[in-house]
């Protein structure tokens, strides 16, 4: 089933981010790759199969094969990240964060794409995921390279409705 076919199920009740998925596909301020790019990491992220294999079949033809392979590499890495950050961070024993993490994370800098856009993917997933030190910490990244609050946030309103859709998805 597209993405298209998909949207068509989602009940009269949840409308709106069938309507807002929509709109926010075509964000100006977003390139496609980020557009995306989000999409796919926001996918992976939520868990619903469904709604992971529509989005990623329409991502396809807006994404390179290398970007398509980033977008989930950041849902991947950042479902590590966000799990050990956000215990260090709402741990009351401070002494947990001046300990080495000991995980690998090269694909935070062999991703092949560019990095900006990669690190969008991240604070999409890390907002998801509900940690803010990842979200602190990648939102600066950006905003360092000189990426604006709307670009950010787009990213984020993407990956707030693909969440809400694979919960409805899920509830059906």
């Amino acid at each position: 089933m597209n993405l298209e076919q998909l949207l068509d199920t989602v009940p009269a009740y949840a409308k709106d981010l069938k309507l807002n998925l929509s709109n926010l596909l075509q964000q100006p301020e977003l390139t496609k790759q980020q557009i995306w790019g989000t999409a796919v990491t926001s996918a992976v992220t939520a868990r619903n199969p469904q709604l992971l294999a529509a989005i990623t079949e329409s991502a396809a033809q807006h994404l390179t094969p290398e970007a398509l392979e980033a977008a989930k590499a950041a849902a991947a890495i950042m479902g590590m990240n966000n799990v050990y950050y956000r215990f260090q961070h709402l741990a009351e024993n401070k002494k947990y964060g001046t300990i080495p993490a000991r995980l690998r994370m090269n694909v935070i800098r062999t991703h092949g794409i560019e990095p900006v856009d990669f690190e969008l993917f991240c604070i999409a997933a890390s907002a998801i995921n509900g940690c803010g030190v990842c979200i602190d910490s990648h939102e600066k990244v950006v905003r360092d390279k000189g990426t604006g609050e709307d670009v950010i946030l787009g990213c984020v309103r993407i990956a707030s409705v693909v969440h809400a859709l694979a919960t409805v998805f899920d509830a059906a």
